[in-house]
């Protein structure tokens, strides 16, 4: 029961919501009525008695359909020819949800970027902006000729890229099904056609994840990016970012004497130790 900010018309009283009426508390008036149950219709056709819920699961992008297609399920009530039979109308309903090529690419597509995304441990919202984006690749007809698992990869890290998530292409590739050589293909295509709002990483956003993977102290992490904050932007311009956070890291870690190797620092940053070294080297010299 909710109190309104209206009075009663009749005793200027306080009015109340009781369920769909509109009654005064002081009177009785019952001012008005809403007839409509707003709370939700569900039915799940699991178990009518304790779960009356009556909608399927919501709309996503991450569906060739959206999720609206239905699908024939399983009962171990049936038994001899009608089990067969609803088996068979179970493989011909299964069919017949792709029915073009377009189609079929779109749900292996989907299907891959749910898998990438799951293993990056990336938001649901990158995951469908990702489905949207290799939807949008497909229309512009960028696939013929490219690989389905380059343009997924391509259209995860794309949209990392623009929500300015510090996932590098080494990371994407290495639980991804494209190479790299598929994955920058396809990346260049889509950011050639479509005008992707992809600009430069900063730095900065590596600087915690590289910090907890190499399990450094807060202490140079913090001196890493009062390290970083002090680069003038030309020196970041042109650079790997992941590359030259790894160097900040390690140039704090020397500063402090933490044992930690050229070696471990490249490795997280996903670069050579010769990028790291000559990286480290300019920062100690400015």
């Amino acid at each position: 029961m909710s109190t309104t900010a209206r009075s009663c018309p009749e005793c200027s009283g306080r009015l109340q919501q009781e369920r769909t009426e509109t009654v005064c508390g002081e009177c009785g008036l019952v001012v008005g009525e809403d007839s409509l149950d707003r709370g939700p219709e569900w039915r799940s056709f699991a178990d009518d008695d304790t779960d009356p819920k009556r909608t399927g699961a919501p709309l996503t992008r991450s569906r060739h359909d959206r999720g609206l297609s239905t699908e024939i399920g399983y009962s171990s009530r049936l038994k001899g020819r009608k089990r067969r039979r609803v088996a068979r109308m179970r493989r011909q309903h299964s069919r017949a949800q792709i029915s073009t090529k377009s189609e079929r690419n779109k749900v292996y597509a989907f299907t891959e970027i749910r898998r990438l995304t799951d293993r990056l441990q990336l938001p649901k919202s990158i995951r469908d902006r990702s489905c949207v984006l290799f939807e949008s690749g497909q229309d512009a007809d960028l696939l013929p000729g490219r690989s389905l698992e380059g343009f997924a990869a391509a259209a995860v890290y794309a949209t990392c890229r623009a929500d300015g998530l510090s996932r590098t292409v080494d990371e994407v590739v290495a639980h991804a099904k494209a190479t790299r050589a598929e994955l920058q293909t396809a990346y260049d295509a889509l950011n050639r056609d479509l005008g992707l709002p992809t600009g430069p990483i900063d730095p900065a956003e590596y600087l915690a994840r590289f910090a907890s993977d190499l399990d450094l102290p807060q202490a140079i992490e913090r001196a890493a990016r009062d390290l970083l904050e002090g680069l003038d932007t030309a020196f970041v311009t042109g650079r790997n970012p992941g590359g030259v956070a790894a160097a900040c890291l390690y140039t704090a870690a020397r500063e402090r004497s933490y044992p930690l190797t050229q070696a471990e620092a490249a490795d997280a940053g996903g670069v050579t130790p010769v990028t790291l070294r000559t990286t480290y080297v300019e920062l100690t010299e400015d």
